[in-house]
């Protein structure tokens, strides 16, 4: 996106890619049908950066929503609202769109570079210095003064899903070069729980589904949303988990662990509950009574045996139903760890916005400019990560030609 607001400036663009062919992440979303945006209004899509709304802001201004939508039909790729209010591609698949915005990007002059990994800078690097591992070696650009790099764009990512090329190699980098740094961490993650074996083992991959889940950690209003989530070998992962992901991130971090509570069976009061498991069960078995009168069954079910005993099960239904009501509507999990950053579908931290100017420049690196998941806002699921990014690299072209071409920030 950069590229094009760039070659749209009237810059002559190279584009340099560690991996065989470009778009890797963005081909990988579209697996799940490319959800490109989110059609809620801009004041609670904004919302949506939490600590960094203030900053990624002006990115949504200049290129909305509904910018991006107008943007994917002029590449002739129409777009829907789901159920959910995720836009998709009417398609639901990512290669058309892709293939059409590289064929508009070449037809405009862009020059791609595959298998082009950026190794940094030497210690008497000038900071718009390229220093790449290419097919036929190390290249160094410019190669010479005729061939001057005005500035260079940086969108390298965070350090989710390496194999496709953000590895946060960068980071030393960087660093080296003066430039403030938040850590990288897993963003929208699963966390581990301490499940039994047997449980880890029979229900690894089952889905929670029809369930609330609400935490509070004290920092704000409380995090009460309906949903689904999966269960792991490990843990938990899914939707409802990605959306809290980032508070119980920072409560693990702050107090060692971050418990949440589970509301099983969210279409049913207590009292309703309670007089339904207090039924007489006659001669059905334990299981057949929670499934005929409480709609408790599969994963559910089963996960009453990772506190009670049969035994304790047993005498609950029979002499505290209403007890046994308030546990299923408040179900204890203790998340005891986020998954490794690998495994997170997006990654917080990485250049702090205090460390770029108003353009999106580096402050201690003239000529540098970053875009994407490399700088330090994160977001949910839902479409906020990848419109969030597509803005971003609008915004750092528009710094660069402001830069270079003096009343042009806002084109």
């Amino acid at each position: 996106m950069a590229a094009e607001a760039l070659l749209q400036g009237g810059a002559s663009v190279d584009l340099f890619d560690a991996m065989p062919s470009v778009g890797r992440k963005f081909l990988l979303a579209g697996k799940g049908g490319l959800n490109l945006t989110h059609s809620e209004a801009i004041e609670a899509f904004v919302g949506r950066y939490a600590a960094r709304a203030d900053q990624v802001a002006p990115w949504l201004a200049a290129f909305s929503p509904q910018d991006l939508r107008d943007w994917a039909a002029g590449l002739g790729v129409s777009t829907f609202v789901g159920s959910s209010g995720r836009v998709f591609p009417a398609e639901m698949k990512a290669a058309p769109l892709l293939r059409a915005w590289l064929h508009r990007l070449r037809a405009t002059g862009l020059r791609l570079h595959m298998h082009h990994r950026w190794l940094g800078w030497q210690p008497d690097d000038a900071p718009t210095t390229l220093r790449l591992a290419s097919p036929v070696g190390e290249r160094v650009l410019p190669a010479d003064a005729a061939d001057a790099v005005e500035a260079v764009v940086l969108a390298l990512g965070g350090a989710s899903w390496p194999q496709l090329g953000s590895d946060g190699a960068w980071v030393p980098w960087l660093a080296g070069r003066g430039v403030d740094l938040a850590p990288l961490q897993p963003a929208n993650c699963g966390f581990d729980v301490a499940w039994s074996p047997y449980f880890a083992q029979r229900f690894a991959g089952a889905p929670m589904k029809t369930v609330r889940l609400c935490f509070d950690d004290g920092q704000g209003q409380p995090f009460d949303r309906p949903g689904e989530f999966v269960i792991t070998a490990g843990g938990v992962e899914g939707s409802l988990v990605y959306a809290a992901s980032a508070r119980l991130r920072e409560a693990i971090a702050r107090d060692g662990q971050a418990s949440v509570q589970i509301d099983l069976l969210p279409g049913r009061s207590v009292a309703q509950l309670a007089a339904a498991l207090a039924k007489g069960r006659g001669a059905r078995s334990l299981p057949n009574h929670l499934k005929e009168h409480a709609g408790l069954d599969g994963v559910k079910a089963a996960l009453l045996r990772e506190q009670y005993s049969a035994e304790q099960l047993t005498a609950l239904v029979a002499h505290e139903p209403e007890a046994l009501a308030r546990a299923l509507k408040a179900w204890p999990l203790r998340l005891v760890a986020a998954r490794p950053i690998a495994e997170a579908i997006s990654s917080a931290g990485g250049v702090r916005f205090e460390a770029l100017d108003e353009h999106a420049m580096l402050r201690a690196l003239p000529g540098v400019f970053c875009a994407g998941e490399m700088i330090d806002w994160e977001a949910p699921t839902g479409g906020y990560l990848l419109s969030a990014s597509l803005a971003s690299g609008r915004a750092a072209a528009a710094g660069v030609l402001a830069r270079h071409n003096p009343g042009t920030a806002d084109s």
